[in-house]
């Protein structure tokens, strides 16, 4: 067991953590027998993804200004050692075009041997707009970002795919916005895929259909294991109450085909470090089935724990689910 990450889980699944690195051999021998060799057979496996950090699950921190958002990727690093990191435009709102600003971002990530992964886009109006002027105005608005994030060394932006009308006028509208970006995205490289965000998106048949008929490569999902209210009390896709939710597992399923980024949402956990409101292990075999190989981003928005916390304790399910799965 040369990998220390590994011998570090087999240790502490045996409890012999606390005891320091020189155990005995003769102690291990001790705790032989078929569940010891189930342990060392599950600690030496490897995730079939790898971890990322999204920016919001520290949202309260950096509106605060208790964190910077050029500091987010270091301390993604060296609080939580995740090495890649997923941006939201909100905390670097008017420097998407600030080539100083965005090298320091750059320079940040470079000197602490962190990935920037994508940016999470919003607020740039809606790529479902029924009105093809306005529509056409949230495109161009997004193409700055899409130049960021190339600039940044992300393989994707994060869209939202919202409208005013029927699912049917919202499905065509979005995808002529969202294969109009994704044409702009191509020669950058940069991917322009669509979140499961309430109204139609929430519905995984909807939005895989979208992307689909989009034809664009470049035009994916980041299938969120949280985010499935279709239908709110204020007919938002944010405010008010949920009063109609879509199947989290089925929708995830139709979504996997076209995903180039996977989001971990969480919000509660039991005494066993489960994840209360979604059956992680049920969901990761959902991705892992697909083929998924990329990274699933952490996005903690609970109020139980604190952000610190809460992320740690969703890196863990992650840790100890995605060997197993």
């Amino acid at each position: 067991m040369n990998n220390p990450k590994h011998r570090r889980i087999f240790l502490r699944n045996l409890g012999l953590l606390g005891l320091g690195t020189t155990i005995s051999p003769l102690v291990l021998q001790s705790c032989g027998g078929p569940q010891t060799q189930t342990t060392v057979e599950e600690a030496t496996k490897e995730m079939f993804f790898k971890i990322s950090l999204a920016q919001w699950s520290l949202h309260k921190a950096l509106f605060a200004g208790e964190l910077d958002n050029l500091d987010f990727a270091a301390y993604s690093k060296k609080e939580f050692g995740i090495d890649a990191v997923e941006y939201v435009n909100a905390f670097f709102k008017d420097k998407g075009k600030d080539m100083d600003y965005l090298g320091q971002m750059k320079q940040r990530c470079e000197d602490n041997g962190v990935e920037s992964v994508l940016i999470m886009v919003d607020g740039e109006g809606y790529l479902g707009d029924l009105d093809v002027a306005a529509r056409m105005k949230s495109v161009d608005d997004h193409k700055k970002w899409v130049e960021a994030a190339k600039f940044l060394g992300c393989h994707s932006i994060r869209v939202n795919a919202f409208g005013r009308g029927t699912a049917e006028e919202v499905s065509a509208a979005a995808i002529d916005g969202l294969r109009s970006l994704s044409e702009f995205a191509l020669p950058f490289n940069i991917n322009v895929i669509v979140e499961n965000h309430g109204s139609y998106s929430s519905n995984g048949q909807w939005l895989a259909n979208v992307i689909q008929s989009t034809g664009m490569s470049n035009c994916g999902t980041l299938p969120d294991f949280g985010n499935f209210c279709i239908k709110r009390s204020d007919d938002s896709e944010w405010g008010g109450e949920c009063v109609e939710e879509y199947d989290r597992y089925k929708g995830v399923a139709e979504m996997m085909p076209y995903a180039k980024g996977v989001s971990a949402k969480s919000y509660d956990f039991d005494e066993n470090g489960n994840c209360i409101e979604t059956d992680y292990e049920k969901m990761l075999k959902i991705v892992k089935d697909a083929g998924y190989a990329g990274h699933i981003g952490i996005e903690y928005e609970g109020s139980k724990l604190s952000e610190v916390e809460g992320i740690k304790a969703t890196k863990a399910l992650l840790e100890r689910l995605g060997p197993t799965v």
